[in-house]
């Protein structure tokens, strides 16, 4: 008679197979886990309490650390002053409006923050951020 169906056609799945989504979340989430511990910078250092505002930071700032042994750090790495102009443009593309956000030990001496201060002035980079801990002093 007609094309219709019988009992023996196969039935429509209405059910939404949401196994890989799931594959997909757990490969996102592996790759976040792991890549969320690099984007920090890890050299360990005591900065000061400040009670200004927060500021919104660019999405790569160059983190610039003076620790308390008196050693400058781009990020992760360990350079000698005499590098610094070399590595920051190296760092930026020798974009010297670049902000540099500058972290240092509130046990430094202040001559030798003035220091490095004056080697980012000669090098071209004046957006010097100072970077503190949030709050007001105690």
């Amino acid at each position: 008679m007609g094309g219709g169906g019988g009992d023996d056609d196969v039935a429509e799945m209405s059910e939404i197979n949401v196994t890989p989504f799931i594959d997909v979340m757990l490969v996102l989430l592996i790759v976040f886990m792991v890549a969320a511990p690099l984007s920090t910078v890890d050299t360990p250092v005591d900065l000061p309490s400040s009670n200004a505002p927060a500021q919104d930071r660019p999405d790569e700032p160059l983190w610039l650390t003076l620790t308390v042994e008196g050693t400058l750090t781009l990020g992760n790495d360990v350079l000698p002053p005499e590098t610094l102009a070399a590595s920051l443009d190296a760092a930026s593309g020798a974009k010297r409006d670049t902000p540099v956000f500058l972290r240092a030990d509130q046990t430094i001496p202040y001559g030798r923050l003035m220091e490095v201060l004056n080697q980012l002035r000669a090098a071209g980079y004046l957006k010097v951020a100072l970077v503190g801990l949030e709050g007001s002093p105690p």
